[in-house]
């Protein structure tokens, strides 16, 4: 078993070496919370929940860290006198959290906030001024701290760009630069931006700028190295050139491997306000199915780009229709005792995700087994009809589009039971984490009280799936 996976910076395919087999580790850059999410977010958290289940079913184990940038320029420019600037964010951060649960991606094992981790920002950025790669603007720009390019020689390392062809950093004032292309790591306080807005520092009252954020929270929760960092194509330059830049001068190793996915495109053009096609999550899921846009949004690669068209959720909702039949047809010619039936995870479908998480094609399996199962319903095959049935349950179930599924369990996708299912799925995951670290009396209270609301939870190959007892 070797998992394959296109790492960015290589810009090569690369088999998938973790630091620690029995738990891997991953870091994903979560959203500005300075406004709703699009269909965009969706797509790129998307993803990564399947690169994460995947990695679960071949590790066992993966903690996953996707964080909330909730103090920003943007996050500040977009508050009122009525909606301060915390306030609007933890909204927004609610409207993600509703969005992403609604088609079914997992809770992050840790979700942190970046303002809870503004004392290890400064400990960074200390120790880039240390060691020579990051200074104090001084009175040119009062409390500005920003990293110095030029002092480290691999800058440009992951976009394979040449310094002195970089666009200066507009993300502070350049008159405290020695650089254009510096980067700011601390921003002073700001006579027009809220005193919420800003901590104590070495360098004066202030707030972190956008990259440091990233690398002090993966090293707080992953460590100095971990195994991937991901995120959208956009953020290669400058966000995670820059991550990646200031975490390896101050010493640490960083990611061992960078996985971007792809950008979602309207009508064959990149979504834009301004041309008036820009998909809100929360209107595409008031008019679609929620599992049929985990569908639509699932069915390309991941890397590629991926035009959204009416067509993309017809389609997926006619797929969908085809692996409900069968799974329902099964269950009322078989009855439950098919769920009896052994069934490896078809070779074809493994080796799809494998390989560089092969989504399309590991989905063409499933298909080609709704149409072998429908086809041994037809002959009366009882064995191999069970057989095709326990498969596709499982393989639908890793990618998180089996229908029967009970986070599928109301047509509408209400918000009680999307409430419900990120809750248990939680739950869940908190016994998982306690098994591993073999706290089984942690683990025995989580499933108790899981037990006492009615819930049963059947542990298969494919993770754990929960439903109503009775």
């Amino acid at each position: 078993m070797t998992i394959r996976l296109y790492d960015t910076a290589a810009q090569t395919l690369r088999d998938f070496e973790p630091i620690d087999p029995s738990n891997v580790s991953v870091y994903v850059c979560g959203p500005t919370v300075q406004s709703g999410p699009h269909i965009g977010h969706l797509r790129g958290a998307l993803s990564f929940d399947l690169l994460r289940r995947w990695l679960a079913y071949r590790y066992g184990r993966v903690t996953f860290v996707r964080n909330v940038t909730d103090i920003d320029d943007k996050v500040l420019d977009n508050a009122t006198a009525s909606e301060p600037w915390w306030a609007l964010a933890y909204r927004m951060e609610l409207a993600f959290s509703r969005a992403y649960a609604a088609i079914g991606v997992q809770a992050p094992t840790y979700e942190p906030r970046a303002t809870a981790s503004i004392p290890q920002m400064i400990e960074l950025i200390e120790r880039l001024i240390s060691r020579g790669h990051a200074y104090p603007a001084g009175e040119a720009a009062p409390g500005d701290v920003y990293f110095d390019v030029r002092s480290w020689a691999r800058y440009g390392a992951l976009t394979n760009q040449s310094l002195d062809a970089m666009e200066p950093a507009a993300d502070a004032d350049p008159r405290g630069k020695r650089d254009p292309r510096d980067f700011a790591l601390w921003k002073g306080a700001k006579g027009d931006e809220p005193s919420s807005a800003t901590w104590e520092s070495p360098w004066g009252r202030g707030r972190p700028g956008w990259h440091i954020e990233c690398s002090a929270m993966s090293r707080r929760y992953l460590g100095e190295s971990f195994d991937i960092h991901g995120g959208g194509l956009d953020l290669r330059f400058p966000h995670h050139e820059n991550e990646l830049a200031q975490s390896t001068a101050a010493g640490d190793g960083f990611a061992r491997y960078w996985v971007h996915n792809g950008l979602v495109t309207v009508g064959d053009q990149k979504m834009s306000k301004s041309l008036g096609n820009f998909l809100l999550a929360d209107d595409v899921l008031a008019e679609r199915d929620p599992l049929v846009v985990r569908y639509a949004l699932a069915a390309a690669h991941y890397r590629s780009s991926l035009n959204v068209a009416p067509s993309s959720f017809d389609e997926a909702e006619a797929a969908l229709d085809r692996i409900r039949t069968f799974l329902e047809r099964a269950g009322r010619v078989l009855g439950s005792a098919s769920w009896l039936t052994a069934a490896d995870l078809p070779a074809d479908f493994a080796a799809a995700l494998d390989d560089d998480l092969g989504v399309p094609q590991a989905l063409a399996v499933v298909h080609e087994t709704v149409r072998a199962g429908n086809a041994a319903l037809d002959a009366g095959e009882r064995d191999a009809a069970a057989r095709a049935r326990v498969e596709v349950a499982r393989m639908t179930g890793i990618l998180g589009l089996n229908p029967l599924d009970p986070h599928w369990r109301t047509a509408d996708g209400s918000a009680e039971a999307t409430a419900l299912d990120t809750l248990v799925q939680t739950m869940i995951t908190q016994r998982a984490e306690a098994r591993a670290a073999k706290d089984w009396a942690s683990a025995d209270r989580i499933r108790d009280a899981i037990a006492a609301a009615g819930i049963a939870l059947e542990d298969g190959p494919d993770g754990t799936h929960w439903s109503i007892d009775g």
